[in-house]
């Protein structure tokens, strides 16, 4: 008979369970079978000792199986994008209503800040009136009439990982890949994709901080979901700097509106969202090749027609009906905005992403501890790149904050984070591998 201590023993001892047991070890933590000692011994057994390729997909499949797993019956292919986060990444708001412009369905399930790195639910949610949390009904309706839908996962999504994350989280096992790779794909997974694009993060604002570990996430990520069924692939891409110009909720909603809006481009911004779609368009077989994956992009961003998807997706999730004309009006602003100077000559040649995320946390637009409400108003803009020229006093970012001394300490915080040299250095690509299966 199946019993936690026999399964944690297999691991422990290097040796592999079976896939049965793992599917009995995820019921038991959605139903509480399994006790939380139990389940930090088993994170534990399984960062020290690892599962192999074929216990990567059952434990994913174990995972995604502990609760609904959503069916669909649409004209078009189910798809989807999976970030492991990083700064100013808000690519998911524009990718969403692009992808369903080109013929896609996407219920994007998302998550919220974790950690330094922001949460594309918290910045949605910047927004008056907007919905994260949505039923499945709502849900289905949704993305059959406009094609994509930003949400929560429910409680009845892959309630096993939900578990075992909080238990990870205070047992330091949350490195592990193996249960990283069972805890994106089983929510993915569970929202009966298609298609999967994951953009995994390199660099000093993101989880991995150098190629290796990226590579092998990105092949575990990669190997486990087309294991189960989903055709996935993967673009490592830099975060040595922020991705937007901007990093906080309201503030990146802005960048995402000039950019839809074709008011301000950021280049980095959409060559990044057309790369991504390009990928899962051709994995779906919408489009017979990357070329035409970001012809067809590129045109919607263009055209207006992502803009007026974002626009009716923000509607029917209860935010302002005419958000794509009055944004500015809309988004919420702080209170103090300052400057923060450069305080030598020379160019921009490292910024530690690590701490410019914590400066916004700090500030308010993200959570020291689970629970806390978030300030959408907060948070850094026109931030200083990778390369650029800087004159003593002249602007590294500006400073978004709640009252003067969170704004004081703020700047000083991101003068830190900037390392300025007398010459300028290379500058990473963006998307620095691409890795199919």
């Amino acid at each position: 008979m199946t019993d936690a201590r026999s399964i944690i023993a297999t691991l422990r001892d290097g040796g592999q369970p079976a896939a049965e047991d793992l599917r009995w070890f995820a019921q038991g933590l959605a139903s509480g079978a399994v006790s939380d000692a139990q389940a930090g011994a088993f994170a534990m057994a399984v960062l020290l000792q690892g599962l192999s390729e074929t216990g990567r997909v059952a434990l994913t499949l174990a995972m995604r199986d502990s609760g609904h797993v959503l069916r669909w019956d649409l004209p078009g292919p189910v798809l989807d994008k999976h970030s492991t986060g990083g700064i100013g990444d808000c690519v998911s708001l524009l990718l969403a209503p692009a992808l369903a412009a080109c013929g896609a369905y996407v219920p994007m399930v998302s998550g919220r800040g974790l950690g330094h790195t922001g949460g594309t639910l918290d910045k949605l949610e910047a927004i008056p009136g907007f919905r994260t949390a949505l039923s499945e009904r709502e849900l289905r309706a949704q993305v059959g009439d406009l094609g994509c839908a930003i949400v929560a996962a429910t409680a009845d999504i892959a309630p096993a990982d939900k578990r075992l994350y909080a238990i990870r989280d205070v047992t330091s096992t949350v490195e592990s890949i193996d249960l990283i790779t069972a805890s994106i794909l089983s929510k993915k997974l569970a929202a009966g994709l298609g298609a999967l694009v994951l953009d995994v993060k390199v660099g000093s604002g993101a989880f991995m901080p150098d190629m290796a570990r990226a590579e092998a996430l990105a092949h575990a990520l990669i190997t486990a979901a087309n294991g189960a069924g989903c055709r996935t692939s993967a673009l490592i891409t830099d975060m040595n700097q922020p991705l937007a110009s901007a990093a906080g909720n309201a503030l990146e909603v802005i960048e995402v509106m000039e950019t839809l809006t074709a008011r301000q481009i950021n280049p980095r911004l959409l060559d990044l969202t057309v790369a991504l779609g390009a990928e899962v368009l051709v994995l779906s077989d919408l489009v017979p090749d990357l070329a035409e994956g970001a012809r067809q992009m590129g045109q919607v961003m263009q055209n207006g027609a992502a803009a007026e998807t974002f626009g009716r997706m923000v509607a029917a999730q209860g935010g302002p009906a005419d958000f794509v004309e009055r944004w500015r009006d809309r988004l919420p602003a702080a209170p103090v905005v300052v400057e923060v100077p450069a305080r030598t000559e020379g160019f921009v040649t490292e910024i530690d992403g690590f701490a410019l995320g914590q400066v916004v946390v700090h500030l308010g637009g993200g959570r020291l501890r689970e629970g806390d409400r978030v300030n959408p108003a907060v948070g850094l803009s026109d931030l200083a790149g990778l390369g650029m020229q800087m004159h003593r006093g002249v602007p590294l970012a500006r400073v978004h904050a709640a009252d003067n001394d969170a704004a004081q300490r703020a700047v000083a915080a991101v003068q830190a984070a900037y390392h300025i040299g007398p010459a300028a250095g290379s500058i990473p690509a963006l998307v620095r591998k691409r890795m199919t299966a």
